[in-house]
């Protein structure tokens, strides 16, 4: 398997993460216990033994001045582990154009854009440079711009919308199916050649009971099928990624359109192509 939303991030960041998580009864109204709470170590071999040969590791700041230390630690890391693909992030800040060009320069296969996390407008004009670099170099940017879990100050799929309108050769990648707006990313999907949704925690037991799909979700994904990656969100996800691979199974089973090729394209040739794995 190809897993384009996988999370690594410098010990003391990671630590601030899994916190974070120990008090989502707090923040979402649910326990969120960390299913692969365990050394980088025993992660990456983890990963192996589930099957997946290259994976996108992700980093996203949270404030000005991170962005820039988080690319090039990512690129380190991707540089020393196998199977991690060099990625790399942004923030709205006068100098993303220069360290985000270096790493597309060094091979980033992906950008890791959080818009909740960050609290940042993706249509603020420090970023017009950026979204132009990484559609001129087709580097997808994996962005989580939905409302999901909770909203924040600039997350709506109808926000990121007017970026891609600015932007429409923009290849992106709508993380959780844009997650409550399972719909209207699809729209988008179908409105711009270049984007795509990530499977990442969509369709688990965990987040059925939050946010459900729609009762047709198969079927809306029969036209769009070598458009959907996948993702899973490890190793900050309360369950195991077998869930995650069940549930694209699912939805390949629940259409005669689907089957077995949908699940092979979904699990690996779709996001094999996107991230550029051989």
């Amino acid at each position: 398997m190809v897993d384009a939303h996988v999370h690594f991030l410098p010990d003391p960041v990671m630590a601030k993460v899994w916190a974070y998580f120990d008090r989502a009864e707090t923040h979402y109204g649910t326990a969120w216990p960390i299913h692969y709470r365990t050394s980088v170590d025993e992660r990456l071999a983890t990963l192996t033994r589930l099957g997946v040969g290259a994976f996108a590791p992700l980093v996203y700041p949270h404030k000005p001045g991170m962005g820039r230390w988080l690319t090039e630690w990512v690129t380190e890391f991707a540089a020393r582990t196998p199977g991690a693909l060099p990625t790399a992030t942004l923030f709205p800040e006068p100098d993303v154009v220069d360290y985000l060009g270096a790493a597309v320069a060094n091979g980033a296969r992906a950008v890791k854009v959080h818009v909740q996390v960050g609290g940042f407008d993706p249509r603020d004009a420090l970023l017009r440079p950026a979204w132009g670099l990484l559609a001129e170099a087709q580097v997808p940017a994996i962005v989580h711009c939905g409302h999901g879990p909770i909203p924040g100050a600039h997350t709506g799929l109808d926000v990121f919308g007017e970026v891609l309108a600015q932007h429409p050769r923009l290849p992106v990648v709508l993380a959780h199916a844009g997650m409550p707006d399972y719909v209207a990313a699809l729209d988008l999907v179908r409105r711009y050649p270049n984007v795509h949704i990530d499977t990442t925690m969509v369709g688990t037991g965990f987040t059925e009971r939050m946010t459900p799909l729609p009762s047709d979700w198969s079927a809306r994904l029969a036209d769009v099928t070598d458009r959907v990656v996948f993702g899973t969100d490890f190793p900050n996800i309360p369950y195991g990624v077998a869930e995650q691979v069940a549930a694209v199974a699912g939805w390949a089973a629940a259409d005669d359109r689907l089957g077995a090729p949908f699940t092979r394209a979904v699990l690996h040739d779709n996001p094999a192509r996107l991230l550029g794995v051989g």
